[in-house]
């Protein structure tokens, strides 16, 4: 059987971080969505249906994999967005030439047959006609994910199950400094490479503490399982990593970060309070700055939600911070509980950011004005060079897209 995970209309929902990115590679636990479909299924060449806006970028990014082109032959299709167990994976894998497993409004899967080769986007999947196959005996828990928040809320539990599925039985390279305090041994993976210094401390009482293959970890930081540090991370000196934080791949992170996702290739080296939290890629936050994940009057948390554009509860007490792509925060900056940030932003001063700062904002919260995107691009520019990295024609053709269509997609 042929795997193909897509993306459908819901991507809007985890707005700002998929406006360049497809819904699966959005990350919770150690994973990204579509990674873990991947290993569950145990297929290994990628090919996905993306939404039109991203097929440039992706085919740059990632020659080897197969975009929207589909050629003749038997199919099974994943929602990337999908909640994947062993359970659903026999539903799926039981599914039947023209038959499509659903969740009220969610398609979690369907096989196809498709005839002579075609090419797709996520737009055009949803005039495919199909015969529904309603969920059964339906598994435990939410069969999808739709909101971003629900990453936030399940990511110590996805870390332990991504341990078990992906590091449990891999080399571990887990002799350490006698420097180094490692608290319930059995549940600390540290990949090849990795460096610890002297005075750290590992504690897996409560989860696993991973920490992936090159990175480092300063002297006297301390990390509370569950937990996961990206490869070619760096934690600084004194940090505090508390449970159910996922750092992603070359990141840099000190102060006290709790309960809170780095997609990747974001710093925040200094002092300063980040909590539940989900931060994009090339993101820096300044030194002091601190967020709120917790409102004064106890009550559940609204936050701003890209397709009403309007606030949207998220039934939930603890909600912190969403920053998107390419956004900078600076130094001694407070962001209030349920600040959503979008993409490119670079803010500043001691004014409150609050509620919702729209994408390319520039200034102080209370004065803000627009990017001019030439000078938005030079700064994208340094922070990719600085990692030895370019900024592509197809990033800043999407870039442009992103910041042409701002009004329409983010003013009320």
């Amino acid at each position: 059987m042929k795997y193909i995970i897509f993306e459908d209309l819901k991507w809007m929902n985890f707005m700002p971080f998929t406006y360049t990115r497809f819904t699966g590679d959005m990350r919770v636990g150690v994973l990204k969505l579509r990674q873990r479909i991947g290993l569950i299924f145990d297929f290994k060449p990628i090919h996905l249906v993306v939404r039109e806006g991203l097929v440039k970028l992706y085919k740059q990014r990632h020659p080897d994999w197969v975009i929207n082109d589909i050629p003749k032959g038997e199919y099974c299709f994943i929602n990337s967005r999908l909640r994947i167990n062993e359970e659903l994976k026999a539903m799926i894998d039981g599914l039947k030439v023209g038959e499509r497993l659903v969740d009220g409004d969610n398609v979690l899967a369907f096989r196809l047959l498709i005839d002579e080769d075609v090419c797709v986007s996520a737009e055009g999947l949803e005039s495919l006609e199909l015969v529904d196959g309603t969920v059964g005996n339906r598994p435990y828990g939410a069969l999808t994910w739709n909101y971003t928040w629900e990453f936030l809320h399940n990511n110590g539990e996805m870390i332990k199950e991504d341990y078990d599925l992906v590091f449990y039985e891999e080399d571990n390279y887990i002799e350490i400094d006698p420097g180094v305090v490692g608290i319930n041994p059995y549940d600390i993976w540290i990949g090849e490479g990795a460096t610890l210094k002297h005075g750290v401390i590992l504690d897996a009482t409560n989860g696993a503490v991973i920490i992936d293959e090159n990175a480092t970890i300063m002297h006297n930081a301390v990390i509370v399982g569950p937990a996961y540090i990206g490869k070619n991370s760096t934690i600084k000196i004194g940090a505090k990593i508390y449970p159910n934080t996922t750092i992603g791949a070359y990141s840099k992170v000190g102060g006290e970060v709790s309960d809170t996702i780095i997609q990747a290739y974001s710093n925040k080296q200094h002092d300063g309070f980040l909590g539940k939290s989900y931060i994009g890629e090339w993101v820096n936050i300044g030194a002091d700055t601190n967020n709120s994940d917790l409102k004064n009057t106890y009550k559940p948390v609204d936050v701003w939600f890209y397709p009403n554009k309007s606030k949207l509860s998220t039934d939930s007490l603890f909600i912190g911070c969403f920053i998107g792509d390419h956004s900078k925060i600076g130094i001694n900056c407070s962001i209030n509980t349920g600040t959503v940030i979008g993409y490119g932003a670079n803010l500043y001063g001691k004014d409150l950011i609050k509620d919702f700062v729209p994408s390319f904002s520039w200034g102080e919260a209370d004065e803000l004005v627009y990017y001019k995107f030439y000078k938005f691009i030079e700064t994208a520019k340094s922070v990719k060079a600085r990692r030895n990295e370019d900024l592509t024609d197809e990033e800043i053709e999407l870039m442009k897209n992103i910041y042409d269509n701002r009004k329409i997609n983010e003013e009320v």
